[in-house]
């Protein structure tokens, strides 16, 4: 896979493109998952958000499409001395089984907008009652500002697109919003962002 390639390259490096600590969206509503519940990460890359959720106490599966990034996963839980399943896959092919989760967790996941909304579908779908969404991408007014995120308009997303791809899910926080994103090498500075907590009803 092209775009594979272009991530195993991004993090074969020895440091952490985007720091080893989590995004500060999840740190701040990570006490939202219920306790000691099964989390799925989307496109996890090197692990940062994945591995602090497992030294939370809770169960942690990480899915990316770079083996070099979930290669690196696994040795920051190593290290931290967590458990972490890591899955190597395409978004595009990877099942999310319905009931699965407790949380599901998409920071900076930007696909394709036919795409995003069937793996939104399937995250409603995927989580078990009372189960949470921690959702944070770059919205296209981040092209102004360029510290971070994809370089063209339609891997990014509105509040709007992501509130009508989530139907079934209770939105308990939701804006579109700008603030300071220092992540690593990779986040740096003033960043337009979209943010969504969601739960699913019981």
């Amino acid at each position: 896979m092209a775009n594979a390639n272009i991530w195993n390259e991004r993090y074969g490096t020895p440091d952490f493109f985007y720091g080893t600590e989590p995004n500060d969206f999840l740190r701040a509503h990570a006490g939202r998952i219920p306790q000691g519940g099964a989390v799925l990460c989307l496109a996890e890359g090197e692990g940062r958000n994945a591995v602090y959720l497992a030294g939370l106490g809770y169960r942690v599966t990480g899915v990316d499409g770079s083996a070099v990034g979930m290669a690196k996963l696994k040795k920051l839980a190593g290290e931290r001395g967590v458990p972490v399943a890591a899955v190597v896959s395409d978004l595009a092919e990877y099942p999310i089984a319905p009931g699965a989760w407790d949380a599901i967790v998409s920071i900076w996941c930007h696909l394709p907008e036919p795409l995003r909304a069937r793996v939104h579908r399937a995250c409603v779908a995927g989580l078990r009652p009372g189960g949470v969404f921690v959702f944070e991408a770059y919205h296209p007014r981040q092209l102004q500002f360029k510290t971070g995120g994809p370089p063209t308009a339609d891997l990014m997303v509105t509040l709007e697109q992501v509130r009508g791809e989530l139907a079934g899910l209770e939105i308990l926080e939701a804006r579109e919003t700008e603030r300071t994103v220092q992540e690593g090498r990779g986040h740096h500075g003033h960043s337009a962002v979209v943010q969504v907590l969601a739960r699913k009803p019981d």
